[in-house]
């Protein structure tokens, strides 16, 4: 096997004579010293100029998909790049306002809001709440009516019949989904019916998602299509089309930028003769990239025959991707970053699941050795979000680096953050 595309590396990645990789003026090694392992690094730069990409492309309408990687310094560094963020939980609203990020940027999303969501969000006045079923409209009204706060903006959420080709998990367009107001069936012009004849609520546009990690843009410019096909006539002026855009995560992946993507978006938009303001969602394209997991090699375990296993000081806590979706990453050793990677092994986690694998088939160097660091590269989204305390490991932390200083960002959860919920 060759050495690894340096292509999946973040942007300010830098390759010293001797092999060593840097990132943002930092050596890796040097950072794994410094904040242990597993650990999450960050190119800070990588994802401004992401955000600068979707602000540019889309304007005012360019929605950060918080739940890609959320944290109170990631909320910030995005509403500074100008990006409005979508949260879908208290807990997501609570950390985009504790860093400041001003509610009317705010787009609160969500399948099934509590009523304590759902207040949380008119008593914030977040800029737009995107409704998901009639039960939540009807409740939303309810709340509205009772307490007398002047009526909220809404999307409503629509399922436009759109197959993406991506994992069955993460596809979220097609009629069979828990996902928004069916199109083929009469529920989402019923539904903008009753919110459009309700003093309660003000509609001011239609939302739409069709899946996640999505290579094929033109997928996006038919769902465009079709939504707006159905938005248009009924004068509503703003469409979402949501997230979804994929990113390589291997070598031999290839997938359109955030410009190209956007262009796509409004390809479809002219074609159907839209003239609204559109929206879209990034979330994976702007941090998956950006980031690299750092493990240390714990054992290595040669079974003649089958296969080497190599065990490292992680697994599915701090990435389930490979587990739920069966997602395929590279692995190689920072220290030795252009090497070639002839040895073929799988590389798993710590955890008591014979499923607790990271990288099924890795190719690594020859002389790969316990006590190695370790790094998957494109582990910016979907990983420390969806982290967990399986087996009551503890979640790694994440640093920020960029021009030469790191920054820890979310600090290593201790004993203590483990037991301070256990009222026991």
């Amino acid at each position: 096997m060759t050495a690894l595309d340096l292509s999946l590396l973040p942007d300010s990645a830098h390759v010293s004579d001797g092999g060593r990789l840097a990132i943002g003026g930092f050596d890796l090694l040097d950072l794994a010293e410094v904040h242990g392992t597993p650990l999450f690094v960050y190119d800070e730069n990588h994802i401004r100029e992401r955000c600068r990409q979707a602000v540019t492309a889309l304007g005012d309408t360019a929605v950060y998909a918080a739940k890609a990687f959320l944290c109170r310094a990631m909320a910030r560094l995005a509403h500074e790049e100008g990006m409005r963020l979508d949260v879908s939980t208290l807990g997501e609203l609570a950390v985009a306002m504790a860093a400041g990020v001003p509610p009317e940027r705010l787009v609160m999303h969500g399948n099934n809001k509590s009523d304590t969501e759902l207040r949380a969000a008119l008593d914030a006045a977040v800029g737009v709440i995107v409704v998901d079923s009639f039960d939540e409209l009807g409740r939303l009204q309810q709340m509205v009516d009772s307490t007398n706060q002047e009526p909220p903006q809404i999307m409503l959420r629509i399922t436009p019949g759109v197959e993406a080709h991506t994992h069955e998990f993460i596809r979220t367009g097609h009629d069979d989904s828990k996902f928004g107001f069916t199109v083929s069936s009469g529920a989402a012009a019923e539904a903008v019916r009753r919110a459009q004849e309700s003093p309660l609520v003000d509609l001011v546009g239609i939302h739409a998602h069709i899946g996640s990690q999505v290579f094929r843009a033109e997928s996006f410019a038919e769902a465009v299509e079709i939504v707006a096909g159905f938005t248009g006539p009924r004068g509503l002026d703003e469409l979402s089309i949501g997230g979804g855009l994929g990113v390589p995560y291997v070598a031999g992946e290839a997938a359109p930028t955030i410009s190209e993507w956007a262009e796509v978006i409004n390809v479809g938009a002219r074609r159907a003769g839209y003239e609204g303001r559109l929206w879209a969602e990034p979330g994976r394209a702007i941090v998956a990239s950006a980031a690299i997991t750092l493990y240390r090699v714990g054992t290595i375990k040669d079974l003649p025959g089958i296969r080497t296993y190599v065990a490292v000081d992680g697994g599915m806590s701090d990435n389930p991707r490979p587990v739920l979706y069966g997602s395929g990453y590279e692995a190689f050793l920072p220290r030795a970053t252009r090497a070639e990677r002839p040895r073929r092994v799988r590389v798993v986690g710590k955890h008591c699941e014979s499923g607790d694998i990271l990288v099924r088939e890795a190719s690594v160097p020859r002389d790969l050795r316990v006590g190695d660091i370790l790094a998957t590269p494109v582990t910016g989204a979907y990983g420390h979000s969806m982290g967990s305390n399986y087996n009551k490991v503890l979640r790694p932390p994440v640093v920020f680096v960029a021009d030469g200083e790191a920054r820890l960002v979310v600090r290593r959860e201790t004993i203590s953050d483990l037991l301070a919920t256990d009222v026991g």
